[in-house]
């Protein structure tokens, strides 16, 4: 470590006294008493509004007014291919076999929109706890992560909710056979909900993971590179687990995953930049010294 770092982390041991390890627990568990509490306070707030929430939201991309299949009616319209790209998701009634099946759902779509309502706090709350350990420069280097993290992490969930899901839900509930009825249960909906819009809110943060594992040197520009065919692969293989297993849905998914992985590239490529200008420079100032 350069003799300007060690002099910067004693600088910071002073300033804000050496804590142990239980006062970083207690200290952890602030954060996380904080973050749970922001989630019950979003996730009260759709508890109390169930209607909205599951007839505008949770339900919505079942209903032929939803905006992707007006706004792709719009556009078909709009270029001259009339009704082609107008299409509605089939009619189906969801069921309940088990007791209690409502309220239990009615609890797990709280507790998930709660979690992406709180999400900014929440990371804000594990970069609270994570900073007063890095330097200044290394705090300077990732300034505006909370809202990076969050961008990504919504945009993420708004992809899935408003491209994924009504293309899946509209294939799924479109395939059937002879003498069966689609009358899927209101557990199913909300799980394959759940699949549609949390997992792509991770995934998008695929730029973010790319950057701090390029500053702890595990990945590079040059092995991401060298193995893109093979993330081709496993960026399709994720495609596959997240929707229905039909084309257009794997595809609606795998474009921007591999468009994130060429972004992750770039950061990569940039954050190993920037750490050769600063070896140079240190390597510069020692020559001088000397």
């Amino acid at each position: 470590m350069p003799l300007d770092q060690d002099h910067e982390h004693e600088r910071l041991k002073k300033d804000r006294g050496e804590m142990s390890f239980f006062e970083h627990i207690t200290e952890l568990r602030k954060h996380i008493l904080r973050s749970v509490l922001a989630i019950f306070t979003v996730g009260t707030i759709c508890f109390l509004n169930k209607e909205f929430v599951f007839e505008k939201v949770i339900f919505g991309p079942r209903h032929p007014d939803f905006p992707t299949f007006r706004i792709l009616c719009n556009l078909s319209h709009t270029v001259g291919a009339g009704e082609q790209m107008c299409f509605t998701p089939p009619k189906f009634d969801l069921i309940t076999r088990v007791l209690g099946e409502v309220l239990m759902q009615h609890l797990y779509v709280s507790f998930w929109l709660g979690f992406i309502g709180a999400f900014p706090f929440i990371f804000w709350e594990f970069w609270k706890f994570v900073q007063p350990g890095l330097l200044e420069t290394e705090q300077k280097a990732i300034r505006g992560v909370v809202f990076v993290c969050s961008f990504l992490f919504l945009l993420g969930v708004t992809f899935g909710y408003y491209i994924i899901a009504p293309f899946s839900i509209s294939f799924l509930a479109g395939y059937t056979m002879e003498g069966v009825v689609v009358s899927p249960t209101l557990d199913s909906y909300v799980t394959y909900m759940t699949m549609f819009t949390l997992p792509t809110g991770l995934i998008f943060e695929m730029p973010i993971i790319a950057y701090f594992l390029a500053k702890t040197g595990i990945i590079g520009a040059r092995f991401l590179r060298a193995y893109r065919r093979h993330a081709v692969v496993i960026l399709l293989i994720v495609a596959a687990i997240i929707t229905p297993p039909d084309v257009v849905s794997q595809t609606l998914v795998a474009i921007p995953l591999y468009l994130l992985y060429e972004i992750s590239i770039i950061v990569v490529a940039r954050v190993q930049r920037h750490q050769e200008l600063a070896l140079l420079r240190e390597e510069s100032g020692l020559i001088n010294r000397e």
